[in-house]
């Protein structure tokens, strides 16, 4: 067996969250309610330092003015907004949440795949985040938004989602499988059947925080050196005690 790859080791210093209308916390109760959020508070909980966010969620954001809803989308797109919402933010964390919005608005899968290859590579042609790419949502109703966003299905979304983790693999980055956290639980979808409510914010972050912590040490840093510090809080004579009263006399 191969020693498991550590994907970073120093703490994360400043986190941006790019993707669409989810993303950007629609439609959660409240600002702290919304995955990037709760993800940061998470990260922030592990590490001696908190991690800084920026979120650059764009509600009916597209990744390119190539896919076919762009005329009726949320503007800039996703490429081209690079510089300012993510090279220029110097994060070392970039999550990048797209797909849904395309496979919603027409856009052919090998067109999405090409433009996200193109969004990873053009990050790094200038900064070196560690890229986590993230797959569509579950979504409950496919006609919501009228007819230029009532393109997609459960299945071609499960087509993007395998789509994604292929390039993540290919372009050496890691990938959450966003759609399976839900496990198809309508009731984790707000009524609009498109968007996360509170519940499915908190099941994302969760997810996205698991695989960080599955392939980042640094985020076990501060957990390893209270080991060695923290006191033994744990005070078990009392129940020891009861459970010695209850045993029966020979």
């Amino acid at each position: 067996m191969t020693r498991k790859m550590d994907w970073r080791s120093n703490e994360f210093i400043r986190m941006v969250a790019l993707g669409e209308s989810t993303t950007a916390g629609g439609w959660s109760s409240a600002p702290d309610r919304c995955w990037a959020a709760i993800l940061a508070s998470l990260i922030s909980d592990y590490q001696a330092s908190p991690v800084e966010m920026f979120n650059a969620g764009i509600g009916a954001n597209v990744i390119s003015t190539a896919s076919a809803a762009y005329p009726y989308s949320g503007k800039p797109t996703g490429l081209e907004r690079l510089q300012k919402h993510v090279i220029d933010q110097h994060p070392d964390l970039l999550i990048v949440s797209y797909g849904e919005n395309d496979a919603r608005g027409g856009t052919p899968l090998g067109l999405f795949e090409k433009e996200l290859v193109r969004l990873v590579r053009d990050v790094r042609k200038q900064i070196d985040p560690l890229i986590v790419l993230l797959g569509p949502y579950y979504v409950t109703d496919f006609t919501q938004g009228g007819e230029h966003w009532s393109h997609a299905s459960l299945e071609l979304l499960y087509c993007f989602d395998e789509a994604i983790a292929r390039i993540a693999h290919e372009q050496h980055c890691l990938f959450v499988d966003v759609l399976s956290a839900s496990a198809q639980a309508d009731w984790m979808v707000h009524y609009d059947g498109v968007h996360q409510n509170d519940l499915g914010h908190r099941i994302i972050a969760n997810r996205i925080f698991e695989v960080l912590a599955q392939n980042c040490s640094c985020l076990a840093q501060r957990a390893q050196e209270l080991e060695h510090t923290s006191p033994r809080w744990r005070d078990e004579s009392i129940l020891m005690a009861e459970d010695m009263r209850e045993v029966p006399a020979d």
